[in-house]
């Protein structure tokens, strides 16, 4: 099942996309500049392709997500002020427009 729901922030609104896969979901947060995600994605494809990603890996919801520590940050991440530690909620907050 697919299950896509809006994520309020403290800068708009992000859409979050929620994959029910086995054994754990695949959960992808899509902000104006880049990508708030769980640990299935790839940073290093992420990374050649230029684009901002931040990864909370370890979690089912997009509440986990937002509560969690960012465990990776492409460069592009990095420089939006999205460093590892931080609240996953803090790095989406980063990457509204």
């Amino acid at each position: 099942m697919i299950t896509v729901q809006r994520i309020k922030t403290n800068k708009g609104e992000a859409s979050g996309v929620k994959i029910d896969l086995e054994p754990a979901p695949l959960l992808i947060i899509v902000a104006d500049r880049g990508l708030l995600t769980c640990g299935f994605i790839n940073e290093e494809v992420a990374e050649e392709l230029g684009v901002a990603l931040a990864i909370v890996s370890g979690v089912r919801t997009f509440e986990d997500i937002l509560k969690g520590e960012v465990k990776k940050a492409t460069r592009k991440a990095r420089d939006l002020g999205i460093n590892v530690g931080m609240k996953g909620s803090e790095a989406l907050d980063r990457l509204m427009g």
